[in-house]
């Protein structure tokens, strides 16, 4: 059964029509993303690099945004969460 992966209205990034396999760099461990979960993977790493790189940019929304795309990421696929995220 397909979830509804939808993303968030809120949501400003790029949004992916296909999925893509991700690998954890740090387990090697790989999980299949559809497009959405794709978007929003991509959107958080992208967040968490530019908080470890440029710690100035950081701002309360950015902080917001990054902890409700690990809500929503967690929500709609804890499995692959768990695998890439955890």
């Amino acid at each position: 059964m397909q979830k509804n992966n939808s993303l968030p209205k809120w949501f400003k990034g790029s949004c992916y029509t296909h999925g893509d396999t991700v690998r954890n760099p740090f387990s090697g461990d790989e999980y299949e993303l559809t497009g959405p979960e794709l978007s929003m993977y991509d959107f958080i790493i992208g967040s968490q690099l530019v908080m470890e790189v440029k710690p100035k940019m950081i701002t309360p929304q950015a902080v917001k945004d990054f902890q409700k795309g690990l809500d929503w990421f967690r929500t709609k696929n804890a499995k692959a969460y768990m695998v890439l995220l955890d």
